[in-house]
């Protein structure tokens, strides 16, 4: 009857990744600047409970403990990217030699005609761009026209934008739909349905938000799982990260706090297998929009939650908390960055220990496919024997 739980807290980085200038990211650090930037304000960061479970053993600028309650340690990037579905997949022992396919300078003319003919419908923008910017930008021309707003960012994504008065959500994913299978034909990671609502001067996104990605490789740690007839929870966009392989059930979320809300509902009633959380808001409201401030408070929001899943832990389950890939909120530009990210690794009724430097992200999903008793050869090494 194993359990673990695997939180992914999207885009704490902590710290440049070895290859950071390759990616042009050299000098990031997400964790560590949010925690300057909190002290240099006169108002600590308040972060009790991961500092008892040793997040300060791993970076500077909050307190050590000499006997943590976790494991702790960093890991370090393996595959080409720095995007989510890069990230979530090497951690489920996924690793990708090559990079998905960005376009800086917009989509070329050949990938607009096949979107066109594939959703028939024309678009706006086409260029890299914040999601809040563009709509603010184009989006009384969408109402007047009823042309989506087309953009990407660093990342491989396609993103399309529409009101949702103007398109209604069944469409605009039937839209995304057929913009991924165009997708699929260039290396596009994901496809974005980024709908909002309200009037010119007052336009604000929705949580209606949906990702399809590219089809991961039919063989991970999930799957494995799953063919060990234990279930696979996702709570939040895990689901569409791997578009639904490997996931036994789905429970989409609308923000860290009711991602956090259905995570302890959900621990408190799991009886065995994988509980895979992502708390989005770190990365989509506050990484991209460059507010280290939001940013401290998700985490001091998060960190209050630690205590009640201590409580209805059961001895011997495991917990790991860690990241996809870094968003430093304070580094120029609002894209991700190429850094380690922490791992924390709570098992009830041990006290903790350095895991020191992973190379891959994958021993984090190794080392929860080990837990559960499930066979897994491919990449990734457990943290404990």
């Amino acid at each position: 009857m194993a359990r673990a739980l695997l939180i992914v807290l999207d885009s704490l980085g902590t710290g440049e990744a070895p290859d950071a200038e390759k990616y042009n990211d050299t000098g990031s650090d997400t964790l560590g600047h949010i925690i300057e930037k909190f002290a240099e304000r006169g108002t600590p960061i308040k972060l009790p409970n991961l500092i008892r479970w040793g997040l300060g053993n791993i970076t500077s600028g909050i307190e050590r403990t000499q006997d943590p309650l976790a494991y702790y340690g960093k890991m370090q990037p393996l595959s080409a990217g720095k995007d989510t579905t890069t990230g979530h997949w090497e951690m489920m022992g996924m690793i990708l030699d090559e990079p998905f396919a960005t376009f800086p300078q917009g989509f070329p003319q050949e990938i607009i005609s096949r979107l066109e003919k594939a959703t028939g419908y024309s678009f706006l923008g086409n260029k890299t761009a914040s999601g809040t910017e563009i709509i603010k930008e184009l989006g009384k021309l969408h109402l007047e026209t009823g042309k989506l707003i087309l953009y990407t960012s660093a990342d491989s994504v396609i993103q399309i934008a529409a009101h949702e008065e103007k398109v209604p959500l069944e469409e605009l994913y039937r839209i995304c739909e057929a913009c991924r299978k165009v997708g699929d034909e260039y290396n596009i990671g994901r496809v974005i349905a980024r709908p909002f609502t309200g009037e010119e001067g007052n336009f604000s996104r929705t949580s209606n938000r949906h990702d399809y990605s590219y089809d991961p490789p039919p063989e991970s740690i999930l799957t494995s799982i799953q063919k060990a007839s234990l279930p696979v929870w996702g709570v939040g966009k895990i689901r569409d990260i791997f578009n639904g392989k490997g996931i036994s059930e789905s429970f989409p979320t609308k923000g860290n706090t009711h991602g956090i809300s259905t995570m302890i509902e959900l621990w408190n009633k799991m009886e065995n297998g994988l509980l895979f959380v992502n708390l989005v808001d770190f990365d989509m409201l506050y990484g991209h929009r460059n507010n280290w401030d939001g940013y401290g408070k998700a985490l001091e929001e998060f960190d209050m939650c630690l205590l009640e899943l201590e409580n209805i832990s059961h001895t011997g389950d495991l917990i790991i908390i860690t990241a996809d890939h870094g968003n430093d909120p304070t580094y120029p530009g609002t894209d991700h960055n190429r850094e380690y990210v922490p791992v924390i690794a709570y098992r009830k009724g041990e006290k903790g220990k350095p895991l020191g430097t992973r190379m891959t992200f994958a021993d984090a999903g190794a080392t929860c496919a080990s837990h559960l008793g499930v066979s897994w050869t491919k990449a990734g090494v457990p943290f404990f024997e």
